[in-house]
């Protein structure tokens, strides 16, 4: 399995599940995620607040979630 960047907490029902079958489970798991946590799926969920205006541009959301804690007043805005 490869070993991904990402922290996952996964409850099973079943108690009596093989390692085999958490490793299948969880590399399921990793699929999923891999095909959605993209930038551009990040970009097309959110948009970007900068003091005054509402932003979607790609390139301006993207250079801001590079910063490690995002800069005063910019916030991010998650359209669901």
């Amino acid at each position: 399995m490869k070993n991904l960047n990402r922290n996952l907490l996964v409850l099973f029902k079943d108690e009596f599940m093989t390692e085999q079958a958490i490793e299948r489970e969880v590399s399921y798991l990793n699929e999923i995620l891999s095909v959605t946590d993209t930038p551009e799926k990040f970009c097309a969920a959110n948009e970007l607040v900068d003091r005054n205006c509402i932003t979607s541009n790609k390139k301006k959301m993207l250079k801001e979630a590079n910063h490690f804690r995002l800069r005063p007043f910019r916030f991010f805005i998650n359209k669901n």
